[in-house]
């Protein structure tokens, strides 16, 4: 998920915004995208479009459409050993110096809801669950 923000965030400003969009449709070959249809994609946000807001629309967006099988996939470009979790200090430093960069004290909420195991490693599974589906367990 986080790949695909800063992918987006064409000019790496931390938000998504109508030219971010415009360029990344650009990007994947399709032009001349009407100013009403990036108007209506940037509004579905409830403010400006930072990796916070994204993640929750990405999350709100798969609801119904398998969307751990998607999150877990953006995850697993992290694992390349297929292990299911990712070294917690990894995950911060990514947190902290990419796209909308989180600070110590977010880092430190993010881990105090979901903490990192003993050995340091935190399971993201678990992480796209609640994601998905919230803190509710079915």
């Amino acid at each position: 998920v986080l790949k695909a923000f800063t992918i987006m965030d064409q000019n790496r400003d931390g938000f998504i915004d109508k030219n971010d969009l415009r360029d990344t449709f650009a990007a994947l070959g399709r032009l001349n995208v009407k100013n009403e249809e990036l108007e209506a994609m940037v509004k579905e946000a409830p403010g400006p479009i930072n990796f916070t807001v994204f993640l929750t629309m990405f999350g709100e967006k798969l609801k119904g459409t398998d969307p751990e099988d998607a999150i877990l996939h953006a995850f697993k470009i992290f694992d390349v050993e297929g292990k299911g979790f990712l070294k917690a200090d990894f995950i911060k430093e990514k947190l902290m110096t990419q796209a909308d960069r989180f600070s110590e004290e977010e880092v430190k909420q993010m881990f105090t809801a979901f903490p990192p195991d003993v050995r340091g490693n935190l399971d993201y599974k678990n992480l796209c669950y609640v994601i998905t589906h919230g803190d509710e367990k079915d």
